[in-house]
């Protein structure tokens, strides 16, 4: 895998050979980049765009706006093999959709070589700057960057000028139930809704609550907090162990290591297991059984 973030180094020449217009803010390389006509037979979509869903009246208007105008900004492509078509879209896939509609043979297009690593950061950068991705998507594509580049939260963060934070919160809208997740696309369940009840285990009824009640963000979190969480998720591991719980814990271990155990649990999950011995030789022992 090339090195993460590898683009970075040639932004005022890419921004200046794209125009004011473009908001890319990765790409380098010696190779000089020169806007070429690309026919559109030899265009196809990334299978990695962020991007899913795209209106029907945008893409109407903007065809309209080709036609009497022309493209106004090139796309930025990248050189492909063993594929249908020549070249891949990196960036601009509405542009290139409204072109078809305009019946354009012909785009203008910047081709660079890049990796499928550099592609992917490219195109979600290009669309969470533009704001074009809906909550879904954005959630999506950053856990399509941290499946396959192997990107850490704070790499994500960094990428994008985001809060890891944020990037968190984002997350957690993948992880919910499909239909909980159709009910988002359709806008009747909003992001913070989706992001506030994503932590919960009934997450499927807390929507339906929701959208029944019209419930605002502030009473789904009074709500969420009421009910059981999902393990793994910090308010989980908030919540301590109960004493008769750590009592049964210590009697277990002291029993298989045949000392004295204390079990001793600090906020958000973390803590110790103290065994305590009363002679050499019983330290010895448990050194023993530790290491078989």
């Amino acid at each position: 895998m090339s090195s993460k973030f590898g683009l970075g180094r040639g932004l005022a020449e890419i921004k200046q050979e794209m125009g004011v217009a473009t908001n890319i803010s990765v790409l380098s390389g010696a190779e000089r980049v020169v806007v070429k006509q690309i026919p559109l037979v030899q265009i196809g979509a990334n299978p990695d765009q962020p991007r899913k869903t795209f209106s029907d009246e945008e893409l109407q208007d903007l065809s309209a706006s080709i036609k009497e105008k022309g493209v106004l900004q090139p796309i930025l492509l990248r050189a492909v093999q063993n594929r249908p078509y020549l070249y891949e879209i990196v960036a601009g896939e509405r542009r290139y959709r409204a072109s078809k509609l305009a019946g354009l043979a012909e785009i203008p297009a910047l081709v660079k070589v890049l990796s499928n690593e550099n592609a992917m950061e490219i195109a979600l950068i290009e669309n969470v700057q533009r704001e074009n991705l809906n909550p879904i998507e954005e959630a999506a594509a950053y856990k399509n960057l941290m499946d396959k580049c192997g990107y850490e939260l704070d790499d994500v963060s960094r990428l994008i000028g985001k809060s890891v934070s944020y990037i968190r919160n984002a997350l957690r809208i993948s992880e919910l139930p499909n239909e909980v997740l159709e009910m988002v696309k359709s806008g009747e369940l909003s992001a913070s809704h989706a992001r506030t009840i994503a932590v919960a285990e009934n997450s499927a009824e807390l929507a339906k609550q929701i959208v029944l009640n019209k419930l605002s963000v502030s009473d789904t979190q009074k709500l969420v907090k009421q009910g059981e969480r999902k393990k793994g998720t910090r308010a989980y591991v908030n919540q301590s162990i109960k004493s008769d719980a750590v009592q049964e814990i210590e009697t277990k271990i002291s029993n298989a290591l045949g000392v004295s155990v204390e079990l001793r649990e600090r906020r958000g999950g973390a803590g110790q297991i103290i065994l305590s011995f009363v002679s050499r030789t019983q330290m010895h022992e448990l050194i023993d059984k530790l290491t078989k």
